[in-house]
Order: structure tokens, then C-alpha cells, then sequence
């Protein structure tokens, strides 16, 4: 690794750097992981662009938006559930000092409507990326890169929202990227997106934990 291809290569690497972060925070549930992803998304821009994966690099302006998006409902979560009445302690004074708790959004399972509703929406959006990809681009990969990016969609919002399933979305959507990206050469985020797939059921393990406790 010679100075050349780190200079050819920064950004790349950066982007890589700051995915490992996100994925740690996520696992974690901090909701700093948003603001690691907003630098993330901008990085991404550019390096999808220049491996001609159209739909991956418009991915990165929706992780952009929903990245405010989550990091309002997770701070907004921090309180709403927190109320402490007077006549559910019936503590007096005592009481009405914790009449505030501080807690996070709550790790839920996902209910049939709303899997139906985003299995709907996955399909629309596949459907319609592809017929976009292979008609009016040059993309190489139009199936793939369709299907890599409307799932993401999905277990984007599902992680906004801290529904415990979306780490099975990101396991299949690491595994075909990691296959995708080696074909397009882009060695560092293949890396990456292996370390995601690791950190996944490393997820899986330690949500469902969490959600143990809040059930």
C-alpha cells in the first residue's frame, strides 16, 4: 500500500473508516450513529459515482435524510415514555422529582401490517430502480444494484425506528455487496461491507437482549 494508492484512494478508505464507526454506535445504539452518517452518505456520493453504481450513490442522499430523521426519534424517544405520575408511585415529593426519566427509544419486533406495507414497498422500488438502471444508464449490475438499494430503504427506516429485524436485512444486503463491490473493484468498501456483515449478527445478539428488557 504505497502513497500513490492512498491518495488515489482516500476518500474510499475514509468512507470505509466511518462505516466501521456507524455500524459499532449502531450495535450500541448510540445516537451518534446518525451524524457518523451523515459524513458517511457524502463520502459514499462519490464513490459510488465513480463505480458507475447509480443506485447505491442515489442511496446516499435518502441515508442523508433519514439520518436527521432517526436522530430526532431517537432523541425525541429519550423522553416520551419516561412519565412518572403521581398516582402510579404514590410517592409524594419523591415522585414528582422523578416525575421525568430519561430513556431511549424502545427495541420493538416488527407487526404484520408494517412488514406487509415495507415488503410492498421493497418490490415497487426494486421494480422501478431496475427498469431505471437498465434502460436509461450504464450500469453493469442493474438487478443487483436495484435490489442492494431498495433494501436498504427498508432496514434504514426499520433502524430508525429500532425495529429488531432489520439486522436480518442488513445480513443479506452486506453479503450480495460485498460480492457486488469485489466485481467493481472497490477493495476498501469491501472490507467494509464484510465488517458489516460480521457486525450484524453481533447486532442481533445484543438487541435482542436489550428488547428482552423492555418487554
Amino acid at each position: 500500500m504505497n502513497a500513490v494508492w492512498l491518495a488515489d484512494n482516500f476518500i474510499e478508505l475514509f468512507g470505509a473508516l466511518t462505516g466501521v464507526l456507524y455500524v459499532i454506535l449502531e450495535v450500541k445504539q448510540n445516537r451518534w450513529l446518525w451524524f457518523v452518517g451523515i459524513l458517511t452518505s457524502a463520502v459514499y456520493v462519490w464513490v459510488f459515482f465513480k463505480g458507475k453504481l447509480y443506485a447505491d450513490m442515489s442511496l446516499q442522499g435518502y441515508y442523508l435524510v433519514i439520518s436527521f430523521v432517526g436522530w430526532y426519534w431517537w432523541t425525541r424517544g429519550e423522553w416520551e415514555k419516561g412519565r412518572v405520575g403521581e398516582e402510579e408511585k404514590n410517592e409524594g415529593e419523591r415522585g414528582r422529582r422523578g416525575e421525568w426519566e430519561k430513556k431511549g427509544l424502545e427495541v420493538t419486533r416488527i407487526m404484520r401490517r408494517t412488514a406487509i406495507i415495507l415488503a410492498t414497498v421493497f418490490i415497487i422500488l426494486y421494480a422501478a430502480m431496475y427498469l431505471i438502471l437498465s434502460r436509461l444508464t450504464d450500469s453493469p449490475v442493474p438487478q443487483w444494484d436495484s435490489f442492494i438499494t431498495a433494501l436498504s430503504v427498508v432496514a434504514t427506516w426499520m433502524l430508525a425506528r429500532k425495529i429488531y429485524e432489520h439486522w436480518y436485512l442488513w445480513i443479506v444486503v452486506n453479503t450480495v455487496s460485498a460480492i457486488l463491490f469485489i466485481s467493481r473493484g472497490l477493495y476498501p468498501t469491501v472490507i467494509l461491507y464484510l465488517v458489516y456483515c460480521m457486525m450484524s449478527f453481533v447486532g442481533l445478539i445484543a438487541w435482542k437482549k436489550t428488547m428482552h428488557k423492555n418487554v
